[in-house]
């Protein structure tokens, strides 16, 4: 199983943000050879066989390393995520499903584009049940919730399920704000000719950086940096409608704009 040097430093931010059970499980997904093939996969299907862009495993675990950040941002506020909301979890707890989600949310890109939130649950149960058992075996009430709360977040990673909780909402802001030039490089390159869904890639090579810091007046600010207006096209039709679908809405403040110039504030 063979690493990129950019996964190994994803990984190594990510476990800078996590301990207890939810290290546990971040480690084990990151050495689990099943995990990693199915990664790879979907990253192929996407790229070569469909034209898309990078849902691989770089993908899969920026979008984790973000949902940690907008993580210890709420928690920093003093705002706590459903399950200890509701008092049937931790924060912990919260941590584990929303690292399992975000880190297996979109293998089911190995089967193909459509529908496939709902395919990679079908992909991802039994790996889901194999590696939070080991960590709730003796409570099969909080066994059950956590793996309910894992799908929630696969399945609504799409904004095309309605989601209910924080968690899964992170696992949806996580994967969008995974929207940076280099994640459209390779499909950019490997086109030769104009097709439908090249304003996604285009639009996507034009967002320079995206920020994830404490907000002025909310606990979350997003801010994307892009070198074009192109760039506005991936914010309204990706990133915003995502935002808007989620539960974390209501603690989001989120600015775009070109490199700069004045912040168009959406949020």
């Amino acid at each position: 199983m063979t690493k990129s040097p950019k996964e190994k430093v994803i990984e190594e931010k990510i476990l800078a943000h996590v301990q207890g059970k939810a290290r546990d499980i971040a480690v084990a997904i990151f050495e689990d050879e099943e995990i990693a093939a199915l990664q790879d996969y979907a990253n192929k299907v996407s790229i070569v066989r469909l034209g898309y862009n990078d849902h691989g495993p770089v993908h899969m675990k920026t979008a984790a390393l973000n949902a940690m950040i907008l993580c210890d941002l709420l928690r920093d506020a003093g705002v706590k995520l459903n399950l200890e909301q509701e008092e049937i979890g931790t924060e912990e707890d919260s941590r584990v499903a929303v690292l399992t989600a975000t880190l297996l949310h979109d293998i089911g890109m190995s089967v193909g584009r459509e529908n496939h939130e709902l395919i990679g649950i079908s992909l991802a149960l039994p790996i889901i049940t194999r590696l939070i058992t080991p960590l709730y075996h003796n409570d099969i009430q909080k066994l059950v919730t956590m793996r309910s709360m894992i799908v929630e977040g696969i399945a609504g990673h799409m904004a095309t399920q309605k989601i209910h909780s924080l968690e899964a909402g992170l696992v949806l802001i996580g994967d969008g704000c995974d929207m940076e030039k280099g994640r459209a490089r390779i499909t950019t390159q490997l086109s030769t000719e104009p097709k439908i869904g090249d304003i996604h890639r285009y639009s996507a090579t034009a967002i320079q950086k995206i920020r994830l810091s404490k907000g002025e007046k909310k606990p979350i600010r997003i801010t994307a940096e892009m070198s074009q207006s192109v760039g506005f096209f991936q914010i309204e039709a990706v990133l915003y409608p995502k935002i808007t679908s989620s539960p974390v809405k209501p603690y989001i403040e989120l600015y775009a704009g070109i490199t700069g110039e004045t912040m168009l504030c959406y949020l």
